[in-house]
């Protein structure tokens, strides 16, 4: 979601005691070195090794709507069928559904949380019938934004039910966030999104796992979805999927258009401005279908104002998809809207190439009211957003793809994964595109002036009040959200890859995670041990560092000599750590002509002692000795990295 752009002047927190309290602490190998025990264990479910066990399983839930939106009233009112299937061993007598939009009535649990307080509400879902097919109404409970259905048969393991639920409500205006409708130059727009009752999940950790939406986002069953959306005949409706009645809805141009950008590499405009300003009001109705398969959730956008294009996706293996834009007329600009569709096209690209391929039929970015929300397939984003923010906030949101959507990480109890596995891989998108652009997104563009992301994690952890990345995502203060859960998260992965297990160990290790994981359910444990066994490296002192606490490192150098004295026979440099948390460093000595020499300093030499002394061989006498010289580690105090010896 959009917060990744939140200003990381956060991450400069006070710290004055707190700092001084943590540079007291004395540090304790057995402390950061004990043995660390997994959040969960594993089992025949979730093996040792971190991939899906012999015995793992999830259920299932298809569905197939039919909606209808009413601008006038500003309601959505559908018919769904779920059908749900029990792959469980264990006999079912209730299911349990999500219901996202009560989280807009005044009674809801989100209201009394004090971290977004809301200013306008609605009534939310207005359950009209809930049946059970072939049995008829079923007894049902709804308590905040969760809804009991009681089955009068139970279900057993392998068995399957169809749940029929007629229901309508009041689309949110822009106090909606995440889904919402509002005004543009085009006309209004609506987005839509978590708009029918979805399944909660039922899984092999906790059964049902029946968290209320306060804030944090979703843990959804996959399967396939079909959908059906009535609106005024002139509105262009995009959403997640892919449209199965393009006859029905398109004309002949926009059909053509559609299929050339099919075969384009460069945008080719769908709808333009002049077609959006030249279209009469129409009278009646139109019916959009779309179809989605191996999906979690679906989501779209209306509007009878949008500017559309679209653009050839090129896959792994000669597989396409299509990347596509609807944005009102305001938003045109190559500086702006205009070049979405390329940005949306490169990201997927690459995203695909580095970690997995792009699953599903369209990459779709919408320019509306709900800005910085990501669902399968489609994004919302702002109106006003142009640049690198465009830029930054398209690859980011269409990556979200790979993390829940693919993977399908519970983000209501573990923000962290979803939200810190996002943008990690933003960096290297920032990177590739056009040579680095819009990048790098590791040296202060999080907050320009205020340091490099180490710099600025450094001060993070001072900060004695800060919460550890594993505590539960609702818990988690507005003050450090975004620091803890996006930033924190992503760096830890980035200080995975390029300083402690390398590209060569890091990339096919994460790869295999993800594949395994492909519409599954991993927790925090799962990529703990996926890690481990396919990196080739024991990490209970990183997760439990990391993770686990909100440690701080601190390497000084403290001491220069000379191996026998003499400077001809090698330099003897003393490097202490005064910290909790252990990272792989760089050690790095100028010399007096000039040249310099260095070792690695691995996390082992802090195994038994705080205080080691490492031998370079060199020739000469030293003028400086400096750990991390390059800054590549969130150092609590840079004062005493180096030493000047004497001469």
């Amino acid at each position: 979601m959009r917060d990744l752009f939140v200003g990381v002047s956060l991450f400069c927190l006070a710290v004055g005691a707190a700092g001084a309290a943590l540079a007291d602490e004395a540090y304790a190998p057995l402390k950061t070195f004990a043995p660390f025990t997994m959040p969960s264990p594993p089992s025949p479910q979730r093996s040792a090794s971190g991939a899906p066990g012999a015995a793992y399983w999830q259920n299932r839930a298809d569905y197939r709507i039919d909606a209808r939106l009413d601008p006038a009233s500003k309601t959505l009112s559908a018919e769904e069928t779920i059908t749900y299937v029990n792959h469980s061993p264990d006999t079912l007598d209730m299911l349990w559904l999500q219901l996202d939009q009560n989280v807009y009535r005044k009674d809801s649990r989100a209201a009394a949380e004090a971290g977004r307080p809301r200013k306008a509400f609605t009534e939310g879902y207005v359950i009209e019938a809930v049946e059970i097919e072939g049995v008829g109404p079923a007894p049902h409970l709804v308590d905040d934004t969760r809804m009991r259905v009681t089955l009068a048969k139970p279900l057993k393991s392998g068995g399957q039910v169809k749940l029929k639920i007629r229901y309508h409500y009041t689309v949110p205006g822009l106090f909606g966030g995440r889904t919402a409708w509002g005004t543009s130059g085009g006309g209004e727009i609506y987005d839509i999104a978590q708009w029918y009752p979805r399944m909660a999940v039922y899984d092999d950790v906790r059964g049902w796992d029946t968290l209320p939406y306060l804030a944090n986002e979703f843990y959804l069953e996959y399967g396939d979805i079909d959908y059906a959306v009535t609106v005024p005949a002139d509105m262009i409706v995009a959403g997640s999927g892919a449209l199965t009645n393009p006859k029905d809805v398109l004309t002949a141009q926009q059909q053509a258009r559609l299929a050339e950008a099919a075969s384009s590499d460069k945008t080719v405009m769908i709808r333009t401005p002049e077609e959006v300003a030249a279209t009469p009001a129409a009278s009646g109705t139109k019916t959009w279908r779309f179809h989605m398969s191996d999906t979690r959730d679906v989501a779209f956008t209306a509007s009878r104002g949008f500017v559309w294009d679209a653009a050839r996706i090129n896959l792994p293996n000669g597989k396409t998809a299509l990347a596509q834009s609807v944005y009102p007329p305001e938003s045109v600009g190559e500086g702006a809207w205009s070049r979405s569709t390329e940005y949306m096209k490169h990201a997927v690209e690459q995203f695909s190439k580095r970690w997995f391929p792009y699953p599903y039929p369209n990459a779709i970015n919408v320019a509306g009211p709900a800005t910085g929300m990501e669902y399968p397939g489609i994004v919302f984003d702002g109106i006003d957003d142009k640049g690198k923010t465009l830029f930054w906030i398209s690859a980011h949101e269409i990556g979200h793809t790979w993390f829940p959507m693919v993977v399908g990480f519970d983000e209501r109890r573990d923000a962290w994964m979803d939200e810190g596995f996002n943008t990690f891989i933003d960096v290297y998108e920032s990177d590739d595109f056009q040579n680095g652009v819009y990048g790098p997104k590791r040296d202060g563009e999080y907050a320009p002036g205020k340091g490099t992301p180490a710099e600025q994690i450094a001060e993070l952890l001072k900060d004695l009040d800060a919460p550890p990345i594993l505590s539960r995502a609702d818990t988690i203060r507005e003050k450090y959200r975004h620091p803890i859960t996006y930033f924190k998260s992503a760096f830890g992965l980035t200080l995975l890859r390029e300083d402690i297990l390398g590209p060569e160990r890091f990339d096919p290790a994460f790869r295999r995670f993800i594949a395994d994981w492909a519409f599954k359910h991993p927790k925090p444990s799962d990529f703990f041990r996926a890690m481990e066994s396919a990196g080739g490296e024991d990490l209970g002192w990183f997760w439990r560092g990391w993770y686990a606490n909100n440690w701080t490192l601190d390497l000084a150098v403290t001491d220069v000599a000379y191996v026998d004295g003499d400077p001809a026979k090698g330099a003897k440099v003393t490097v202490e750590n005064h910290g909790q948390l252990v990272l792989p460093a760089t050690l790095r000595v100028t010399l007096a002509s000039g040249g310099k020499a260095e070792l690695r300093v691995p996390v082992e030499a802090w195994m038994q002692s705080g205080s080691r002394v490492f031998t370079l061989d060199t020739h000469e006498r030293v003028t400086e000795a400096v750990v991390d010289p390059d800054h590549r580690l969130p150092d609590r105090d840079r004062t005493n990295d180096s030493l000047k010896p004497a001469s």
